[in-house]
């Protein structure tokens, strides 16, 4: 199809044809009936009230710190299938709700553009990126029919569909979290927000869990240019498995993943509570993957308690400089997935946690596949991100967009609202207890400093000076088109052939 013509990869060219809009309407036509399309007035009337909004309730910059909100609207307007959990169109809600709280003035907004095919292969194979980004789209996943299909690099099946727009979806999903990283790198940002990204199921040439691309991995190469150490914490309900097997056998990153295990009946089965990288200990990565198997129903004071003591020990020992946080929302209660007893307050109490701590902080989305769950939840935190969660109204604004699909008018919910009854709680306070104890006993084998020097590094600034070159050198390019249009426009004479 036209859709994914393919041609060899040049620096900063991104091997696929852009659509137009009306290509992209053919392809999301169905999708985009039940949300509606807003005309330029009505955009603008949102617009206005957004703002009124915000200088109400007092939303204002935070103070001494920058933070950044990073997006491409393209990318919310692509489907996985009907029936398939994964909803990109969450990210139309999460970000009609943050912006109708007004939150947008206290923050730099920008618009990410796609990642490149030579960002995507900073950690994935070739081989991998040129398949998906030829591969026709299926509408009927082929493990419908045979149950044992034989699938190229995982795609194709139920869990990972084929289609259509899928490499651009891939692109802007890492351009996003690539876009925030380097924020973070050139001290623009103290905190970068990237809900589009967080796809933590991906390898390096395979396509696992509804993810194809590891945004959260490219987006740890860049930070690591230029911050010593990183933190990568994984709070969604499913296992942060890629991106602990990405970092594998580095001391530069930690990667410390809460997550529900029961490796016969939910997915992945990987993150036992003594799976804590590679079992040399000649192996620099050795005690860096830190796992926090949970059991179901698991509440907010738990949750609470066990993310503090653990990160707490963490980060004492680790010492990171920056931080990577992946607020997976499939771990609230509700979720079509997940089976905890999360609300809104304790998730977000993470990113509190995280954002006390004082360093550089990338927020990145996740799962997530109750839409109005993921909306409050990454609303919330970014309300915690800007500093404005105290004064935050509980009732959601009359002005947000499709407000009638988040069924309640609050934007904390209670377990009754959601549930109607709350789940059995299968934690124990011993089993919390044993895991904390498991970490610290781990983490005496974590060196201070591991790796790198504490020393100045100078960034790699090299990938973010390519990319405005070639912006520049295709603005120039633009304007020359446009001036010989000019010129060459309107140039015949009345009785000439």
């Amino acid at each position: 199809m036209d859709t994914y013509r393919f041609r060899v990869p040049k620096p900063n060219y991104l091997p696929h044809k852009r659509l137009d809009a009306s290509e992209k309407d053919d392809i999301v036509e169905e999708y985009n009936i039940p949300l509606g399309k807003a005309s330029e007035l009505e955009n603008a009337k949102f617009a206005a009230k957004c703002e009124r909004y915000a200088l109400e309730a007092g939303v204002t910059r935070p103070k001494g710190y920058n933070v950044s909100f990073h997006c491409n609207p393209d990318m919310e307007k692509h489907h996985f299938g009907q029936t398939h959990p994964m909803k990109p169109w969450r990210l139309t809600l999460s970000k009609s709700l943050i912006y109708s709280y007004g939150m947008s003035f206290a923050m730099d907004n920008y618009i990410s553009r796609a990642a490149t095919y030579e960002e995507l292969a900073s950690f994935h194979a070739t081989d991998y990126l040129d398949f998906l980004g030829t591969v026709l789209p299926e509408p009927v996943p082929f493990d419908v029919e045979n149950p044992n299909p034989d699938l190229k690099f995982n795609l194709g099946g139920s869990d990972c569909p084929l289609f259509e727009g899928l490499y651009d979806y891939c692109s802007m999903s890492a351009g996003g979290a690539l876009d925030a990283a380097r924020k973070l790198c050139t001290k623009q940002s103290d905190i970068a927000i990237a809900w589009g990204g967080g796809l933590h199921h991906a390898k390096k040439s395979e396509a696992s869990g509804f993810c194809y691309i590891n945004d959260i991995v490219i987006a740890i190469l860049q930070l690591l240019r230029c911050y010593p150490r990183v933190l990568y914490i994984d709070i969604d309900v499913h296992h942060g498995d890629g991106v602990e097997e990405a970092f594998f056998s580095t001391d530069r990153v930690m990667t410390v993943s809460f997550h529900k295990y029961d490796p016969q009946n939910f997915f992945p089965g990987t993150g036992a509570l003594d799976d804590n990288g590679p079992q040399s200990e000649h192996n620099p990565g050795s005690h860096h993957a830190i796992n926090v198997p949970l059991n179901d129903g698991i509440t907010d004071e738990q949750y609470d308690w066990l993310f503090n003591s653990v990160i707490g020990k963490c980060i004492e020992k680790f010492r990171p400089s920056a931080i990577a946080l992946q607020c997976g929302a499939d771990s609230l209660a509700g979720d079509r997935l997940g089976r905890f007893n999360l609300q809104v307050q304790g998730h977000g109490a993470c990113v509190d946690f995280c954002k006390r701590v004082g360093i550089p902080l990338i927020l990145f989305g996740g799962g997530g596949y109750t839409p109005r769950n993921v909306a409050r939840a990454w609303t919330y935190e970014t309300s915690i991100a800007i500093d404005h969660q105290d004064k935050l109204k509980h009732m959601i604004p009359t002005h947000t967009p499709w407000r009638d699909h988040f069924r309640h008018e609050t934007l904390f919910p209670t377990l009754e609202q959601i549930l109607g009854e709350p789940r059995p709680n299968r934690n124990t306070q011993k089993k919390l207890q044993d895991i904390v104890q498991h970490v610290t006993e781990q983490l005496r084998f974590v060196q201070a400093a591991p790796s790198v020097p504490l020393q100045v590094i100078p960034p790699d600034l090299g990938g973010i000076r390519d990319d405005v070159e070639q912006r520049i050198k295709e603005e120039t390019e633009e304007k020359r088109d446009e001036l010989r249009r000019a010129r060459e426009s309107a140039i015949g004479q009345a009785m000439e052939y």
